[in-house]
């Protein structure tokens, strides 16, 4: 056997993987209606990595949503960069999945419907989108309600058809703005569980805005704390929790007070910032 001769090496580096969210020295300014401008966000440095799972906590009105905004392409930035996958935000990338405050279901439309028609828009042929509207239907706990409007759906379950509509995409990035905030107690952290488990192994980035505390740490790999308005980011705490996770069995832990502990350290300022803006402005 003639003996095989090992390539020198180059000395070049494997080329970085490129973060599949990036802010860079983002700012968003609104135009206000005396012809003035409303600075949202300032100079936010952020990066997400694949797979990563990140909240985002700061004060009322900071601009967390903005920042959402912003990765998604619904609102360019007014100086800085946004890169998703190294690529500059210049309108909605590929591979978004984004989940709202409110639903974002049709209601003239059944479950099954609804949860089609992101693959419907992206022009799916109607069979092959029902079918694979029916697995995820099953994956969120709905089969046997395929045939049900949203009126007929208690809230619970209607943020379960919502994550179906946003998963059923196979997003690379995954954007959720207090999707779980309107529920009670006991429903938000079954939901909190289903979204664990049905991220989990997907490989998709997660920013998860919400002012949960609890909820920002059972979920999150890192946790980023805003600013008081204009928002920058503060501070960011990294979630050493082992996965997987569930909220109920976390939240009462040595470890997870301490974390919780953390974060609202740091983020108490910020409050006590906004509580006395809002005062001042009442006075």
């Amino acid at each position: 056997m003639t003996p095989v001769t090992p390539k020198p090496s180059t000395g070049t580096a494997a080329p970085a993987v490129a973060p599949a969210i990036a802010l860079r020295q983002a700012t968003k300014r609104f135009a206000t209606r005396d012809r003035g401008a409303f600075t949202a966000i300032t100079d936010v440095d952020l990066e997400v990595g694949a797979g990563e799972f990140v909240t985002v906590v700061g004060p009322t009105g900071c601009g967390k949503s903005t920042t959402l905004s912003l990765v998604s392409g619904l609102e360019p930035a007014s100086s800085g960069e946004v890169l998703v996958h190294g690529k500059p935000v210049s309108g909605i990338p590929d591979g978004v999945g984004y989940m709202f405050q409110t639903d974002a279901t049709l209601p003239w439309k059944n479950v099954l419907d609804n949860v089609a028609l992101g693959l419907r828009y992206r022009g799916v042929a109607k069979a092959d989108a029902e079918r694979r509207a029916q697995d995820w239907i099953g994956r969120v706990g709905l089969t046997g309600f395929e045939d049900r409007y949203p009126h007929q759906l208690s809230g619970g379950m209607r943020k379960r058809v919502a994550m179906a509509q946003t998963l059923i995409t196979e997003p690379s990035l995954l954007l959720l703005d207090e999707p779980f905030g309107a529920l009670d107690v006991q429903t938000r952290e079954l939901m909190q569980d289903e979204l664990l488990r049905l991220w989990s192994g997907s490989g998709a980035a997660v920013v998860f805005v919400t002012h949960d505390l609890t909820e920002a740490i059972a979920l999150a790999d890192r946790v980023v704390v805003m600013t008081a308005g204009p928002a920058t980011v503060k501070d960011e705490v990294a979630i050493d929790l082992p996965r997987p996770r569930k909220v109920e069995d976390i939240r009462l832990t040595p470890e997870f007070i301490e974390l919780y502990r953390r974060v609202w350290d740091s983020l108490r300022e910020e409050v006590e910032i906004t509580r006395a803006r809002g005062a001042s402005h009442v006075a």
